[in-house]
């Protein structure tokens, strides 16, 4: 078996062991949670002192997020809410192709800057225009199946 890598996540895929390891660790952790969602874990450290840490739910979470991706053979980017992306980096968080968002932001739909010539768009504006956008399909879908359901289709 290949040696673990040390590389993160961003343009690879985890291998068997990171897999089983991401698990292993999960269950771990999804064990420890207590009735306000954080968690307590006994670490041991290599001097052989055992040190206690608290995760606050919302660390647990994001923890367990990770660890989900991982155990299932998935890799993610983790992308600070304040970064400025270039439009191909936002094209690709949303699925759409580059010029298509181009077209989004020079018609006003989601804000940025311009660094010299190029166009930057903050991962923030980005997220809250995915989040209006998945809110609106979510709606109109809600609507037709309302719809078929009245017509009988379903």
């Amino acid at each position: 078996m290949n040696a673990p890598s040390r590389d993160a996540f961003f343009d690879r895929l985890p291998d068997e062991v990171e897999i089983e390891n991401a698990e292993q660790l999960r269950k771990i952790v999804a064990s420890q949670i207590n009735d306000v969602g954080g968690a307590g874990l006994s670490l041991a450290l290599d001097d052989g002192k055992v040190e206690t840490v608290t995760l606050t739910p919302a660390l647990a979470a994001s923890l367990l997020e990770v660890l989900r991706l991982v155990s299932s053979g998935r890799g993610f980017r983790m992308i600070p809410v304040e970064a400025e992306l270039t439009t191909q980096q936002a094209a690709d968080l949303l699925n759409v192709s580059r010029p298509y968002l181009v077209k989004l932001i020079e018609n006003g739909e989601i804000p940025f800057t311009r660094t010299g010539r190029h166009r930057r768009i903050r991962a923030n504006d980005l997220f809250s225009y995915r989040d209006k956008r998945d809110a609106t399909r979510s709606s109109a879908l809600e609507k037709l199946a309302r719809t078929d359901a009245e017509q009988g289709l379903i």
